[in-house]
């Protein structure tokens, strides 16, 4: 896609984001960090900057992206567009990185720590959110324990945690040392308690402070939104707030959410 192209798209989109009241767009992909890196005449930076210039459009959220792409360019341009917002899915997987280098990932713990500590830099209320495997084939309880600790040092706002699951024709189903059941089940427990964790310390931190809600739903006088950085926040208010994006101050957190 050229950017003459993409500039006619964004064009013709432009009323239709208007007229319907639409707020927020995700771009998404397979690997979105790699938009632009087969051609010279754009990348992600510039198609951000492109979707940023569209009327109608408050907010730009990414799908996931790889430690890799965050650099301090990057992190600059993020946060001189304000519409972008602060909360970022950046793969992990493992934050060991002997398994990291068997899933064949092309960053490793230090590169990761980087990237966070980039973001943050640049924006001081970022979410980061993760995905996390226990039990990958191999891993030891040394590794797993390295990546129960590198999860409890990032901190994340939210964490998705599985267990491997072995799937037929991969490289990692024909891999020795396949983990049992039982040892990924518990090793999964103790990322789901770690990362719980840090995910209430992340919405405890939010108590206080005034965000801008995006709401999205409404039902028996409650209305449900997101904050920029993605926290989850509930009002009760009779009034549908639907579609709306107004000042809310948080003053509590209740089960995996905030109430203001």
């Amino acid at each position: 896609m050229d950017n003459r192209y993409l500039q006619n798209v964004i064009y013709e989109l432009q009323p239709f984001f208007t007229e319907n009241g639409f707020k927020e767009v995700v771009l998404t992909g397979i690997h979105v960090a790699s938009y632009g890196k087969d051609r010279r005449d754009t990348s992600l930076i510039e198609i951000l900057r492109q979707v940023h210039e569209v009327e109608g459009i408050d907010r730009i959220r990414f799908s996931s992206i790889e430690p890799n792409v965050v650099t301090e360019e990057f992190a600059q341009a993020i946060a001189d567009m304000p519409k972008v917002c602060d909360h970022f899915h950046l793969s992990l997987q493992s934050g060991c990185d002997k398994t990291l280098k068997e899933m064949n990932r092309k960053y490793d713990t230090e590169k990761y720590r980087q990237a966070a500590a980039t973001l943050r830099k640049y924006l001081p209320e970022v979410a980061l959110t993760t995905d996390i495997i226990a039990g990958f084939p191999g891993e030891t309880e040394e590794d797993f324990q390295a990546s129960y600790d590198f999860a409890k040092e990032i901190g994340f706002a939210k964490a998705h945690i599985f267990c491997y699951s072995r799937r037929e024709g991969t490289i990692a189903a024909k891999m020795p040392d396949q983990v049992e059941e039982s040892v990924k089940k518990k090793r999964s427990a103790e990322l789901i308690k770690a990362t719980d964790r840090s995910r209430n310390e992340f919405l405890s931190s939010q108590i206080g402070t005034v965000a801008d809600v995006l709401f999205e739903t409404a039902e028996h006088g409650v209305n449900h939104g997101y904050t920029k950085n993605y926290t989850p926040v509930f009002v009760e208010d009779e009034r549908d707030l639907k579609g709306k994006i107004l000042k809310v101050k948080i003053t509590k957190v209740k089960n995996d959410y905030c109430i203001g």
